[in-house]
C-alpha cells in the first residue's frame, strides 16, 4: 500500500502531535470547518494549532499537571475539539460528558475521577460542578464554557509556548488520553473506559488504511466530512480522530441536524449511523407515494435496479445500461446527501442488506463498520472491493473475532482499552482467556464477515454494572395472609405495571411485576398497611382511602407536591426520558405518563438490535424498553413515601409540545390539559385484570 496517513500516524506518540505536524508542514491546509452565521467557514491548521496552544498554556498556568483529569461537559462543537487537543497537549486526561448529562451523572463522574479542572456548558451542570468543589478539594478550577474560552486563555497570556512543547514531548503511547463514560439506557452509571493515546491513534490509523483505496481517489484537500455523532461518546470521538489522521476536513453539527446541513456542506466522506440512510430513503419513497401509482412503480423499479447492480459480481454492459436508465432518480438521492459523497462510513451495523445495496448502487459506496469503546475504535469493517452488504465486514488487520457458544462476539489483538477507571475487577471480567468480550450477539460466516444482532450488556465487562436497573421478578406464591392478598387485587394496588402507546389493535397491557421501592412497612396518616410477604408489595387494609383522599392538611399536600416534583425530575434526568406527569389526585394510587426523547429512541433501537422499520410507537411498546423504564420507576420510588410511589405508568412515543397545547411557552406542562387529552390511557392504568 506504500506510505499512507495511517502509517504516518502510527509513528507519533500523542494525539496532539498530528495537529502540530500539519501546522508545521502545511499551515494553510484546511483542517476544520465552523458553522458561523448560517455559513461554513474554513479553519487552517496554523490557526487551529495557535488556538490549541493558547488554551494549553492557560491549563498549565491554572495548575493542571501531567496525568490530571480535566472534565469537559459540552455539546459537540469547535470549542470541544480545542479543549480536547489542549488537554492532550499538556499530557492531561480528558473526561468528556454530553451537555445533557444529569446533575447526578456529573456528580458521579467527578467523584470517581477527581478532576483538577472542569470546563462546563449549561447552568445546571455548572452549578453541580461548583458545588462539588467544597467536597473535593482536588477540583481547583471550574470554568463556564464560553466561545473561545477567554477565561482560560487569559491565564496563560504571558507564558512561553515552550512549556506546552515540553509537556507534549513527554507523551508516550501508553499515557491515558480519555476516560470515556458511554451513555446507556439500562444503567444510571457506566464504568469509565480508559483509552490511551497509542490505542486511539492505532485504531484510527487502521480504519483510514482500510478505507484508503477509496480515499486516495480524492484530490489533496478535497476530503471533507460533517459529523453529528456526539464527541463525548465512542463513535464520535473515534470518527474525529480518524478524520484528523486521514487529513479529512471536519465540520461539526448538533445531533439531528446532519441531513439539513449535508446540502450546504457537501461532504465527500459521509460518516453517519443507519438512521440517516433510512430517513433519506423514506423521503424519496414518500415523495413517490404522494404522486401517483406510476411514480411508485418507477421508484420500486429504480430501487431493484440499484440493488441488482450493487450485488452483481460483474458489472457488465447490460447491468450498467439498466442502472443508467434510472440515474435521474439516483441523482436526487445523491443530492439529498450533498451531491459529492465519495465514501460513506456507517456506524453500528444496523443497515439492512437491501438498503446497503441500494445506496451503493445509487453511487454512494457504503462501508458498514463496528466498534466498541473498549477496542478504542473500529474492529470490523467492510472495505472497498471487500464488502458484503448488510454486514459490518471482516476483522481489521491484526485482530481476530470469535463467537462463543452463547453467541457473544469476542475480539483479540490490535488496540484495546487500558481498563476501567478504578475498577480492576470489572477490567478483568471484560476478558475471557485473552479474548475481549464485546457485549453483543453476532454471527460470523465462513468468509469471516460479521453480522451484529443485538446488545447483551451495556459494556464489555461481564461484572454487574453499578447502578444497573434490574427489575425484580414476581415473588413465588405464598399461602400466608390470603385475605390481604385478595384485597390487594380488588383494591387495584398492584406492583408497578407498564403500558405502551401503541395503535389500539397492537397495544396489549404490559404487566411486568416489580417490587415497590420502599420495603419497610410504614403507617401513613393513621392508615395501617400490610406488606405482601416475599415481594415488598403492600396493600391497604379495610377502611383506607385513595392516595388523594388521604391527605388532610394543606402542609401535607404541599410536601406531597414537592415530593412528586422531585420524583418527576429524577426520572427526567435519565437520557431516555423526556417528560413525566405523575397522577395522584382522586386516584387509589399514584400512576404516571412518560414520554421518551425521540433521538434516544433511535439510539435504543440500534443498540438493542431492533428492526430498522420499527416505528417509534412500536419501540415505545417494546417489552425490553418497558422493563428499562420500569427499572427507572422502581429506583425513583425508593425516594418517595409509599402513598406516592408510582404503581403503574403509560409510555408515549410522542413528546408533549407547545403546538399541541400541552406545554406552556416556559416549558411547564399544562397538567389539566394533559389529563383531559389522555384520560382514556390514564383510566386504563387503574383497570384491574381478573384471572
Amino acid at each position: 500500500m506504500g506510505e499512507t496517513p495511517g502509517s504516518l500516524a502510527r509513528a507519533h506518540s500523542g494525539l496532539s502531535d498530528l495537529v502540530y505536524e500539519v501546522a508545521t508542514s502545511d499551515a494553510h491546509a484546511h483542517v476544520f470547518s465552523v458553522l458561523a452565521d448560517g455559513a461554513w467557514e474554513r479553519r487552517t491548521a496554523g490557526e487551529f494549532a495557535t488556538e490549541v496552544t493558547a488554551l494549553a498554556k492557560g491549563l498549565v498556568a491554572a495548575g493542571v499537571a501531567e496525568g490530571d483529569r480535566v472534565l469537559l461537559v459540552s455539546a459537540s462543537h469547535q470549542d470541544w475539539v480545542r479543549v480536547a487537543y489542549a488537554v492532550w497537549s499538556v499530557r492531561a486526561v480528558l473526561v468528556p460528558l454530553p451537555e445533557t448529562a444529569s446533575a447526578e451523572r456529573v456528580a458521579h463522574v467527578v467523584r470517581q475521577t477527581r478532576p483538577s479542572a472542569a470546563v462546563v456548558q449549561g447552568d445546571r451542570q455548572y452549578r453541580t460542578a461548583v458545588g462539588l468543589q467544597r467536597e473535593l478539594p482536588d477540583l481547583g478550577r471550574v470554568w463556564r464554557l464560553e466561545e473561545g474560552l477567554p477565561s482560560v486563555v487569559s491565564l496563560g497570556t504571558y507564558m512561553d509556548a515552550s512549556s506546552v512543547r515540553f509537556r507534549r514531548d513527554e507523551v508516550v503511547p501508553e499515557d491515558p488520553a480519555v476516560i470515556l463514560y458511554p451513555v446507556s439506557t439500562v444503567s444510571r452509571q457506566t464504568r469509565g473506559v480508559v483509552l490511551s493515546h497509542g490505542a486511539l491513534l492505532t485504531a484510527a490509523a487502521d480504519l483510514v488504511d482500510r478505507m484508503w483505496p477509496r480515499l486516495e481517489g480524492l484530490a489533496p484537500g478535497r476530503a471533507s466530512a460533517v459529523l453529528d455523532l456526539p464527541l463525548s461518546q465512542f463513535a464520535g470521538l473515534a470518527s474525529l480522530v480518524a478524520c484528523v489522521v486521514g487529513r479529512i476536513r471536519v465540520g461539526l453539527v448538533a445531533p439531528g441536524r446532519l441531513r439539513r446541513e449535508l446540502e450546504r456542506f457537501k461532504p465527500t466522506v459521509l460518516v453517519c449511523q443507519p438512521g440517516l440512510f433510512e430517513r433519506v430513503h423514506g423521503v424519496e419513497r414518500e415523495s413517490a407515494h404522494s404522486t401517483d401509482w406510476d411514480s411508485v412503480g418507477t421508484f420500486n423499479a429504480a430501487m431493484d435496479a440499484a440493488v441488482q447492480f450493487d450485488q452483481s459480481p460483474k458489472k457488465g454492459a447490460w447491468q450498467r445500461l439498466s442502472r443508467s436508465m434510472y440515474d435521474w432518480s439516483f441523482s436526487k438521492i445523491r443530492d439529498l446527501l450533498g451531491g459529492r459523497v465519495h465514501l460513506a462510513v456507517c456506524w453500528g451495523g444496523g443497515l439492512s442488506e437491501r438498503l446497503d445495496s441500494y445506496f451503493s448502487g445509487v453511487g454512494v459506496p457504503v462501508m458498514q463498520v463496528y466498534g466498541a469503546a473498549e477496542t478504542a475504535g473500529v474492529f470490523t469493517a467492510n472495505a472497498p472491493g471487500e464488502r458484503v452488504p448488510g454486514t459490518v465486514g471482516k476483522a481489521m488487520p491484526g485482530r481476530e473475532v470469535w463467537v462463543s457458544r452463547e453467541g457473544e462476539l469476542y475480539v483479540r489483538g490490535g488496540a484495546v482499552f487500558s481498563g476501567y477507571w478504578a475498577d480492576g475487577e470489572g477490567s478483568r471480567a471484560a476478558f475471557r482467556e485473552g479474548w475481549l468480550a464485546t457485549g453483543v450477539l453476532a454471527e460470523v460466516d465462513n468468509e469471516g464477515y460479521v453480522r451484529v444482532r443485538e446488545r447483551l450488556r451495556p459494556q464489555a465487562s461481564m461484572a454487574q454494572v453499578p447502578g444497573r436497573f434490574v427489575p425484580r421478578g414476581p415473588a413465588p406464591a405464598v399461602e400466608a395472609d390470603p385475605v390481604v392478598l385478595r384485597e390487594s387485587a380488588e383494591r387495584a394496588e398492584p406492583a408497578v405495571t407498564a403500558t405502551a402507546a401503541l395503535p389500539l389493535a397492537e397495544a396489549p397491557t404490559r404487566e411486568l411485576e416489580v417490587a415497590p421501592a420502599v420495603e419497610e412497612p410504614v403507617e401513613r396518616r393513621g392508615e395501617p398497611t400490610s406488606v405482601r410477604p416475599g415481594t415488598g408489595e403492600f396493600a391497604a387494609v379495610a377502611g383506607t382511602g385513595g392516595a388523594a383522599g388521604s391527605g388532610g392538611a394543606s402542609g401535607d399536600r404541599s410536601r406531597d407536591a414537592e415530593v412528586v416534583a422531585e420524583f418527576e425530575a429524577r426520572l427526567r434526568a435519565h437520557p431516555l426520558i423526556s417528560q413525566v406527569l405523575v397522577i395522584v389526585e382522586g386516584r387509589p394510587f399514584a400512576s404516571a405518563l412518560v414520554t421518551l426523547v425521540r433521538d434516544q429512541l433511535e439510539y435504543w433501537r440500534l443498540v438493542n438490535g431492533r428492526p430498522l422499520s420499527m416505528a417509534p410507537e412500536e419501540i415505545a411498546g417494546d417489552r425490553d424498553l418497558l422493563r428499562e423504564v420500569q427499572g427507572l420507576v422502581y429506583e425513583a420510588n425508593r425516594s418517595v413515601p409509599r402513598h406516592l410511589a408510582v404503581r403503574s405508568f403509560h409510555v408515549l412515543a410522542e413528546e408533549f409540545t407547545v403546538q399541541s397545547g400541552l406545554v406552556r411557552p416556559t416549558g411547564e406542562l399544562r397538567r389539566e390539559a394533559v389529563l383531559r387529552a389522555f384520560s382514556e390511557e390514564i383510566d386504563g392504568l387503574y383497570r384491574v385484570r381478573r384471572d
